[in-house]
């Protein structure tokens, strides 16, 4: 088999079945009334983050005073992600506290830090997803090779191809609990749907979500009636979706993950990171990952994803407790099929972590790690989840393809992912992917 290879088996969960002929379409050009208009949803941290600060804002510095950064956009905005100064010691306090989210017990739900306003720039177009950072091109590209790929097949910003960027600090809580940001992202997504299929002569809309923005795309999808997903939505492709969490976020939570950003000191932004409501949502789900793997291995305890109270009080993160048990464990318990179809496509066989050892019980430290399968992020067993959780589905259409060597964000920038994803697009646009409602497909 060649780096991308396609397997099909039978009925089965999360990469669609088959039983009929799936068409592959490998040209690169397209007229755009054959469009099927497409909405990007990125991941975590995928894409500009704005910041303006109130008279609230305290800062805990003379350096983090309200007059930094100096220079700011029209009445005070100014960029908060990704901003390069994060990697200097000194603003790296600054950024951190301007990123902390607070969760307030009593209203149940999380705020931003006092003081500190953030909007997300662009909403509907696909300006800030294609680099975090205009000023630096090279080093913070972001869906910036994949839509130029889209746009070779005829799509274009703002009439057949559209972005929904998100405050990605936020996520989403079970039914009962509140989640204001992330629910009016719900909200505004399933306009922008409307509005595109719409304006392209009410033709269900493609959904392209990269990480993270798979698990909100999921939610959108199940909570709104067949009869809605019937006339909006065309077809759901995931990229690199963490459907069971990531052993990575169990990293992150217990000595601060620098994401790759060269000189950032990882404790000094560590309780930002604990604070983010989607980061607890990223935590490994015990039904995926199961009670006898063992994740992060100390002296005097191992942790599974099912001593995950456990772990957040030794780390000393109690605070997390509740909102996890409360929100965020009965939203991950169960994924229902949308009955839509859905097209997961992954890296493979990149060193992914999977097991943490404090050798001395300490979380400060930085642990040995052993690896396993994955796209270097996200472990394979959760990028494969949606084939367990749906195995009994047999009218659900999934279909899984896995890309060996690609990690988490080069899939977005790999010429072999970026040709896979274009195929699968044009195949959808030509109709090829249809009538496929009571298979299921499995590719790898």
């Amino acid at each position: 088999m060649n780096k991308q290879g396609v397997v099909r088996i039978g009925f089965a969960p999360l990469t669609v079945v088959v039983v009929m002929l799936s068409v592959v379409c490998t040209c690169r050009t397209s007229t755009s009334g054959n469009l099927h208009p497409l909405i990007l949803v990125p991941g975590n941290g995928g894409n500009q983050l704005e910041a303006k600060l109130s008279r609230e804002y305290k800062p805990s510095s003379f350096i983090c005073e309200s007059w930094y950064p100096v220079g700011k956009k029209n009445k005070g905005w100014f960029r908060l992600w990704f901003d390069s100064s994060v990697i200097l010691a000194p603003f790296t306090q600054c950024f951190a506290e301007r990123m902390t989210l607070h969760y307030h017990p009593q209203l149940d739900d999380y705020f931003n830090t006092p003081g500190v306003l953030t909007r997300v720039p662009h909403f509907g177009s696909i300006n800030s997803l294609l680099y975090l950072n205009p000023r630096l091109k090279h080093i913070t590209e972001y869906m910036a090779s994949l839509v130029d790929s889209l746009q070779k097949l005829g799509y274009a910003d703002g009439e057949t191809l559209f972005g929904a960027p998100y405050d990605f600090r936020y996520g989403l809580a079970a039914e009962g609990h509140p989640s204001q940001v992330g629910s009016k992202f719900l909200k505004d997504l399933k306009n922008l749907i409307e509005e595109a299929s719409t304006s392209n002569g009410g033709k269900p809309v493609i959904l392209v979500s990269h990480s993270l923005g798979g698990l909100f795309v999921m939610q959108l999808l199940i909570r709104n009636p067949p009869s809605w997903r019937e006339k909006f939505i065309k077809h759901f492709i995931a990229l690199s979706a963490p459907w069971g969490g990531a052993v990575d976020e169990m990293f992150t939570f217990a000595s601060g993950n620098t994401l790759g950003v060269p000189l950032v000191e990882p404790l000094l932004v560590r309780g930002e990171q604990r604070s983010s409501e989607s980061n607890l949502w990223l935590l490994p789900n015990p039904k995926i990952f199961g009670p006898q793997t063992p994740i992060v291995i100390t002296p005097n305890k191992t942790y599974s994803a099912h001593d995950m109270v456990d772990f957040l009080k030794d780390i000393g993160f109690p605070e997390g407790v509740y909102p996890y048990e409360t929100r965020i464990v009965p939203l991950i318990g169960n994924i229902p099929a949308p009955h839509v179809p859905v097209t997961c496509i992954m890296g493979t066989g990149v060193r992914t972590l999977e097991t943490l050892f404090y050798e001395k019980g300490d979380f400060d430290d930085r642990p040995e790690i052993s690896y396993g399968d994955g796209d270097g992020t996200v472990n394979l067993v959760s990028l494969l989840a949606l084939q367990s959780l749906w195995k009994e589905e047999k009218s659900q259409y999934l279909k899984v393809v896995k890309i060996d060597g690609v990690s988490h964000t080069s899939i977005l920038k790999d010429e072999v992912a970026l040709n896979q994803i274009v195929r699968e697009i044009s195949a959808i646009n030509s109709h090829a992917d249809l009538d496929l409602g009571l298979s299921n497909v499995f590719s790898g």
